[in-house]
């Protein structure tokens, strides 16, 4: 009597799923590229010519990498894939773009338990999306099928981004001066931080559930937690172009003051006004239900900012503008000043070296 043998396929891994997924993005990732792409996508290493940029006189490379987190959850959960790619475009490239580097390329890793094309090509049309978006290019990524390690709906994405700035460009704690005004960008939401805290919260026991309609919120809460993070890159590159820029800091985990500290030189503080703002309704959201104390929200939200800018005093006027025009809402939140002896701020520099940034004041209502 014959008897079948081990197989890839009976491990658990469809390569033939693979392949399908491959063709299905390949529409999406064409909408991501840009004219120094040298190749055509599925190669084993994406190729970039970066000969064009020989009029740097000190070319610097900037890398970053990154995930989405928790938030994949919350995608899983309300079968809407098609959007966290945005996310993590957003994660690697404005980290990137804060230096003042012009991003020119990404690549993506998705880790799932078994391959659906269909939910792997809508990932990856997000992470084009993005992409598309940042103005950089999608140049490779792998999709790794993990049976046994990963339940078959279960998936992780992350991806690594580089970009390239010169030196005499390069943006930071070392150009900050006092005097400088810190400028607020808008958030869209809880971008893609804070997760497991917004979930234990909204979806844990006694929280309204993932597809409870909040009338603060004006939509569901499964929507409001998968609306996309906003991305910058594209918004900070024309307001260096624009104006004397001398930081950025992209808002991410530990909040605001963890990441404003860490772009600014360790004998200088900011009081960020919380006056001058007033948080979107998931913010308040969380923290009433949840009882959270302001303090912790701070420490693990943006609070509605989600990229700041530190610019000359004599631009400030002229940055704020500049970013209206290109739809980004945006204001002055406070001043760059001399530190204090012994100063410290609301949350150490992540990194652990930086100014002092505290939040001063009450919220609009």
């Amino acid at each position: 009597m014959s008897q079948s043998g081990a197989s890839y396929a009976a491990a658990g891994v469809d390569v033939e799923a693979g392949e399908r997924a491959v063709e299905l993005m390949r529409s999406s990732i064409a909408r991501a590229q840009r004219p120094e792409v040298i190749g055509d996508f599925g190669g084993f290493a994406g190729l970039f010519d970066i000969s064009a940029f020989t009029r740097f006189r000190k070319p610097l490379l900037a890398t970053s990498t990154d995930g989405v987190g928790t938030k994949i959850a919350v995608a899983r959960a309300m079968d809407q894939h098609s959007t966290i790619g945005i996310d993590l475009v957003a994660m690697v490239i404005d980290d990137i773009v804060v230096c003042g580097a012009e991003p020119l390329f990404m690549t993506d890793y998705i880790a799932v338990g078994s391959v659906v094309p269909e939910r792997i090509a809508a990932i990856v049309s997000g992470i084009a999306e993005g992409c598309h978006q940042a103005g950089c290019a999608l140049v490779g990524g792998e999709t790794a099928e993990h049976p046994g390690l990963m339940e078959p709906d279960e998936y992780d994405v992350a991806g690594a981004g580089t970009g390239i700035v010169d030196a005499d460009a390069l943006l930071g704690p070392d150009r900050v001066r006092i005097g400088d005004t810190v400028i607020a960008m808008a958030s869209s939401g809880l971008h893609s931080n804070g997760y497991s805290l917004a979930r234990m919260v909204l979806l844990g026991s006694g929280g309204p559930g993932l597809h409870a309609h909040l009338d603060e919120l004006g939509r569901s809460v499964g929507e409001e937690l998968l609306e996309p993070t906003r991305i910058y890159a594209k918004d900070c590159l024309a307001l260096t172009a624009a104006v004397d820029v001398h930081a950025f800091s992209h808002v991410t985990g530990g909040g605001l003051a963890a990441n404003l500290a860490r772009v600014i030189p360790a004998d200088v503080a900011v009081d960020l006004d919380r006056s001058t703002w007033m948080p979107a309704p998931i913010f308040t959201t969380i923290g009433e239900r949840g009882q959270v104390e302001q303090l912790d929200l701070e420490r693990t939200f943006n609070m509605g900012i989600g990229m700041i800018a530190v610019v000359a005093p004599t631009d400030a006027d002229a940055a704020i503008d500049l970013l209206a025009q290109r739809g980004v809402r945006a204001w002055a939140c406070g001043t760059v000043r001399a530190r204090q002896a012994n100063e410290q701020g609301d949350s150490e520099a992540k990194g652990g070296s930086g100014g002092a940034v505290t939040l001063v004041g009450a919220h609009r209502e």
